[in-house]
């Protein structure tokens, strides 16, 4: 079944504050093998302007991802999760993460549509630091597959 048309413009709160800590920044950059010194090396970090490590730009997706779960988790949108694969990705920028940064996610349905059967769901999160400014802007496209016929 199409997923509702009227969820699109819909908010949900914005999720609790995620310490940024710098041992999680530099556990990603290993992960995804990244060996860039801002990342791991406070030092290095401030010799190119920064107070502290900052983090891999695709670092703020397991916030973003958490916080999309209000969409993916509201019963009244009838998304169904196990037909679920991600179909796409991007983040904007105001500046870098930084250890230390507090940051809170807003999602917002900016599109539902259907193609061939599936279910397509544009998610927009937007993450700000304790005192209200602005970090990035991450879009998350998931899939929902359609029904495989018998």
């Amino acid at each position: 079944m199409a997923l509702d048309q009227s969820f699109v413009g819909r908010s949900y709160p914005p999720t609790d504050p995620y310490e940024v800590g710098r041992e999680k920044i530099r556990e990603f950059a290993v992960a995804v093998g990244d060996t860039n010194p801002v990342y791991t090396d406070a030092e290095a970090a401030k010799s190119y302007g920064y107070s502290d490590v900052i983090a891999p730009p695709t670092f703020v997706f397991a916030i973003t991802f958490k916080a999309a779960g209000q969409v993916v988790e509201d019963p009244q949108l009838g998304l169904d999760y196990s037909r679920v694969v991600h179909g796409d990705q991007k983040f904007a920028y105001s500046r870098p993460v930084r250890a230390g940064d507090r940051l809170s996610v807003t999602s917002t349905i900016e599109a539902v549509k259907s193609l061939a059967g599936n279910d397509i769901i544009d998610i927009r999160g937007e993450v700000h630091d304790e005192t209200g400014e602005h970090v990035v802007t991450a879009w998350t496209k998931l899939v929902s597959r359609a029904p495989e016929e018998a």
